[in-house]
């Protein structure tokens, strides 16, 4: 039970951290606002009405002014931040290959390519 809150509030707080409340309400404003004005008028204008701008509602207005305190606040505490791990960076230089040269000689082969004597060498200890 407790790992299950524990998961509950890491994700709530994951969410107010990249502004998800602020998307989540402008949502429920505009779900609100195309219900009120899709009583009076049809559903495409109503739609319209919603997303033009030019009719905002209460709730909009909040969303804006949240968003925008948190914008503020965001630019007044821009202080310099000091990295407190330090790693030395080694610069490794690779050096580039260089074709290598075999030399091409048959010599090894060229032995071979002869038939054997025609007696067969004799044993001097024989």
């Amino acid at each position: 039970m407790f790992q299950s809150l524990g998961r509950a509030i890491t994700v709530l707080a994951l969410c107010c951290a990249i502004g998800l409340q602020w998307i989540a309400l402008q949502s429920v404003a505009w779900t609100t606002m195309i219900v009120e004005y899709s009583k009076c008028a049809p559903l495409g204008k109503a739609i319209a009405q919603t997303f033009d701008g030019a009719h905002p509602c209460s709730l909009c207005h909040v969303v804006n002014n949240g968003k925008n305190s948190e914008k503020k606040s965001e630019l007044q505490s821009a202080a310099p931040k000091i990295d407190i791990i330090c790693t030395a960076r080694s610069v490794q230089l690779v050096r580039p290959a260089r074709p290598f040269e075999y030399t091409t000689t048959d010599s090894l082969f060229s032995n071979f390519s002869h038939s054997p004597p025609a007696p067969p060498p004799r044993c001097f200890l024989s």
